[in-house]
């Protein structure tokens, strides 16, 4: 579930995982990438912080173990500057029985703190769904 004046992004799908992005209005944007169970968290949230540092020079980054929906994720926050602006972004990642996910979410500071509440609600709806009643991520 997203925000209705939020912009869907056309589903990415290869051969080992599929990705869907949506896109508020302000420009900030919520992505999630499903891999197979068999991909470690904490290696796919560290491939992600080791790209952002490749496209993003003084790239600030701080591991963090955050619960969303009763689930434990691990991740990093993120905050790097981009066209003079300062910007935040958050990887969290998790497993399940089924799948690893990926959920990244990134924002202009300005706008952030206002999204991160709607951005959180989008990974809750998800990993709710992902996960069924009861099944917990690892």
């Amino acid at each position: 579930m997203y925000p209705e004046n939020w912009t869907l992004d056309a589903d990415y799908m290869t051969a080992d995982r599929e990705s869907v992005t949506v896109r508020s209005p302000a420009g900030g944007f919520w992505s999630v990438t499903v891999y197979p169970a068999s991909t470690d968290p904490v290696e796919l949230a560290n491939a992600v912080v080791e790209a952002m540092g490749e496209e993003y020079a003084g790239l600030e980054s701080e591991e963090v173990r955050d619960v969303i929906a009763d689930l434990p994720l691990i991740g990093y926050d993120l905050a790097f500057y981009y066209l003079d602006l300062t910007s935040s972004a958050q990887i969290r990642a998790m497993r399940t029985e089924d799948a690893t996910y990926a959920v990244f979410f990134q924002a202009e500071d300005r706008e952030f703190d206002a999204m991160e509440q709607v951005f959180r609600a989008m990974a809750t709806s998800l990993l709710r769904e992902a996960t069924g009643s009861g099944r917990r991520g690892a």
